[in-house]
């Protein structure tokens, strides 16, 4: 379904203007790591409709295409047979929740744990040939990143752990990721985010990649995947299904402060990440977070209530924040896991490294309250919080 309109009253504004992290002109883009097929083919989805401002970047990008292909070929020249045979022999850990809920913050300190292994920034940029290329790119390649994120103070860099589906929308995979690249477009594959009502070719395609990408991982890291993407939340019948036994953590934080929060995000990746330019933020920009929401977590009671005690576990940001020590242990003991005391002493400097780290301090107006209220009972419900901050 189409976006309504767009408007440009002052009132819905006022939610999406605060000043983001510049993204410059010569850094990294998430496309930069796309085959030329897949590249193509996005492109032509979208009816080639790139902005004039755009073009460049378009061009630029499509100049590296080649390159990925060419490094694709060469590496599955050397790899094919031994990304075939590998086994995922030890089920995934998936870190899972709404965008803007600390999914990442979670995800850096589980990293701590040296028995995982995760995906980084650059083989999220790279997923067709980092196996041959990382060791080389990954490091020269660091340069073309900003320090840190658009939307928020988290510090950036090629060897950080990074959510998946940036590889797997690289990879050419159905992805609401691809709302990135043409913010003026109509949304699209929310169908994915559950992955119950897609269609043949879209399975297939995701099946494919994430096989493909998880499989070289597994290889290239020789240890038991800790994977986050909030893109996950409502795909835990289907990754269970794929990964018989996979964890699953999930983190919730406060409506109020997701609301605003995630609508920075979008506005920053379409900002970083777009071929098109979005200038106008009306009411149909509140309604693409409350339609996200609803289709992220359409069935999940069912899906998450399914699982046994020890594949599933739910953690509050409010308390990571105040006791990642203590709330890292729980999750630890719920989903049965050994290995805290041995990960503990990295765990406690790495947090006691973000000491001066800045939040973003985002408020939502009033005027979105009583929507949020009611669209996001349930979300409310489930996790325990007030419709009052």
């Amino acid at each position: 379904m189409p976006d309504p309109q767009p408007s440009t009253k002052p009132a819905e504004e006022k939610l999406t203007s605060e000043k983001l992290n510049s993204y410059p002109w010569w850094a990294l883009r998430i496309w930069s790591g796309m085959r030329v097929s897949d590249f193509w083919s996005m492109l032509k989805s979208h009816g080639f409709r790139v902005d004039a401002q755009r073009i460049g970047m378009a061009l630029a990008i499509g100049q590296m295409t080649p390159w990925n292909s060419a490094m694709y070929g060469l590496q599955q020249l050397i790899y094919k047979r031994r990304i075939r045979e590998t086994t995922i022999d030890q089920p995934p850990v998936f870190i899972i929740g709404h965008w803007r809920s600390g999914t990442t913050h979670l995800h850096e300190l589980l990293f701590r744990d040296t028995q995982f292994g995760s995906a980084s920034t650059y083989q999220c940029f790279a997923p067709w040939h980092f196996l041959i290329s990382e060791a080389v790119l990954g490091r020269l390649l660091g340069v073309l990143l900003p320090s840190k994120r658009p939307m928020d103070n988290m510090a950036t860099g090629m060897a950080r752990p990074q959510e998946d589906e940036f590889g797997l929308a690289v990879m050419g995979a159905p992805s609401t990721y691809f709302r990135m690249g043409f913010p003026n477009d109509p949304v699209e594959h929310l169908d994915t985010l559950t992955m119950r009502d897609v269609s043949h070719e879209d399975r297939r395609k995701f099946i494919e990649a994430i096989t493909f990408f998880y499989r070289a991982l597994t290889l290239k890291h020789g240890k038991r995947l800790l994977l986050k993407s909030p893109t996950h939340t409502g795909r835990i019948e289907f990754l269970s299904t794929m990964f018989p036994g996979a964890k699953f953590v999930h983190i919730s934080r406060h409506p109020y402060a997701l609301f605003p929060s995630m609508q920075r995000t979008w506005r920053a990746l379409y900002d970083a990440q777009g071929f098109q330019v979005r200038k106008e933020y009306g009411p149909e920009f509140d309604e693409l977070v409350h339609r996200t929401y609803e289709a992220l977590y359409d069935h999940y009671d069912e899906q998450a209530d399914a699982l046994p005690a020890d594949q599933y576990c739910e953690v509050r940001y409010e308390e990571l924040a105040a006791d990642p020590l203590g709330v890292v242990q729980s999750i630890y003991e719920s989903l049965n896991l050994e290995g805290y005391e041995a990960m503990r002493p990295a765990l406690e400097e790495y947090v006691s490294s973000l000491k001066d780290y800045q939040p973003n301090r985002l408020k939502t107006p009033e005027h979105a309250q009583d929507e949020i209220d009611r669209r996001w009972s349930w979300y409310f419900q489930r996790f325990g919080y007030e419709p009052t901050c």
